[in-house]
């Protein structure tokens, strides 16, 4: 096991106009499960190959452990990979694809099979050593994937999306024992995913990328509690962030008549309007407040959201708010909402929009 560090490592492909990658800093400690996370294009799979040494580092450095690996081959990095299509080969059994690392590298027989075994009782695959991956299921071929890298014992895991051909019921069980076995093997893994509630759910950091460059860095708690920027702040959550352009008022922020108090220090520097930032769960329906027509209802069982427009200014605005699960309104129905004032984020306009104030 070992830590990872990225030191300003850039990666930018021929012919492109930026760097898929830039100038990233990620210090990843020993035993820690982190996530990259961001849109497609965003250079998340572009970072993980570059720490396997399937890209090149263009700028910068890549350490794993007390080692500077930038230069060095795949081979000699000593880590695993899981792939999204778990690259099994299919004239073997299951057994032969959990051992092959194994005896390419010259381990005995009766090592390979010890290893194998245990890795086998781990995820549940000791009854199928012996078929191949064909008479398996996806979430079964990817345990197998997954065995194949824990019997190398490396110092770290990395993983490309691996739960993206399963089933959503499938997905959900295959995230839980994923983060399970990690925590028990305690080995540092690079999780890839552009699924927002598998960072949430599995990390214990969630680093953001946009464009190439990380955006923020912190706990699930912490990213969704607090997000640094306008686009942290839309991309993590599901449903995403409310987001409004309001203007600056005497006593606060104005949303269409409902005045929002915030600190003079949070708005001192920005200018005549603001991004007004409001998660689902803090948009109330009641007798109060704006009215909103209400164009889809989405029941999920133990909770539920309705996707609306207000009408501000003359500006139809979208707004999603999180209702009561147990008494619904109707789709076409007009109800009255509000912002609760003490759960809302304040991010300045423009590119950058950062967070603003505490």
């Amino acid at each position: 096991m070992a830590s990872i560090t990225y030191d300003h490592a850039t990666r930018r492909f021929p012919g492109a106009q930026a760097p898929a990658v830039d100038k990233l800093d990620l210090h990843i400690e020993d035993g820690e499960f982190l996530v990259l996370v961001g849109p497609s294009g965003c250079g998340k799979s572009t970072s993980l190959r570059m720490l396997a040494g399937l890209e090149d580092v263009d700028g910068g450095h890549i350490v794993i452990g007390d080692r500077d690996v930038t230069d060095a081959e795949p081979k000699e990095r000593d880590i695993a990979m899981v792939f999204q299509n778990y690259a099994l080969y299919p004239h073997m059994t299951v057994a032969d694809n959990m051992g092959f690392a194994l005896k390419l590298a010259g381990v005995g027989k009766s090592e390979i099979r010890r290893r194998v075994g245990e890795a086998a009782d781990m995820l549940d695959l000791s009854g199928y050593l012996d078929r191949k991956p064909k008479a398996l299921s996806g979430g079964q071929r990817q345990r197998v994937a997954m065995g194949r890298a824990i019997v190398r014992q490396p110092q770290a895991f990395l993983m490309d999306e691996p739960l993206s051909n399963l089933d959503a019921k499938l997905r959900v069980q295959t995230r839980t024992q994923i983060a399970q076995l990690q925590r028990r093997l305690g080995i540092t893994t690079v999780y890839v995913t552009h699924d927002q509630v598998e960072a949430m759910t599995m990390g214990d950091r969630v680093a953001v990328l946009r464009a190439g460059v990380l955006q923020q860095c912190a706990s699930p708690r912490e990213v969704y509690r607090k997000p640094v920027n306008v686009f942290v702040a839309g991309f993590m959550g599901s449903p995403s962030m409310n987001l409004f352009t309001v203007p600056v008022v005497d006593g606060g922020l104005r949303w269409g008549e409902q005045l929002i108090a915030v600190g003079r220090d949070t708005v001192a520097s920005a200018g005549r309007e603001v991004v007004l930032g409001v998660r689902p769960e803090h948009v109330e329906i009641g007798t109060e407040g704006i009215e909103l027509e209400i164009d889809v209802v989405e029941e999920l069982g133990s909770e539920a959201f309705v996707f609306g427009r207000v009408h501000i200014d003359g500006n139809r605005q979208p707004v999603v708010a999180r209702i009561d699960w147990r008494n619904p309104p109707s789709k076409g129905q007009v109800v009255r909402v509000r912002i609760d004032p003490q759960h809302v984020h304040v991010f300045a306009t423009g590119k950058e929009g950062e967070r603003l104030g505490p």
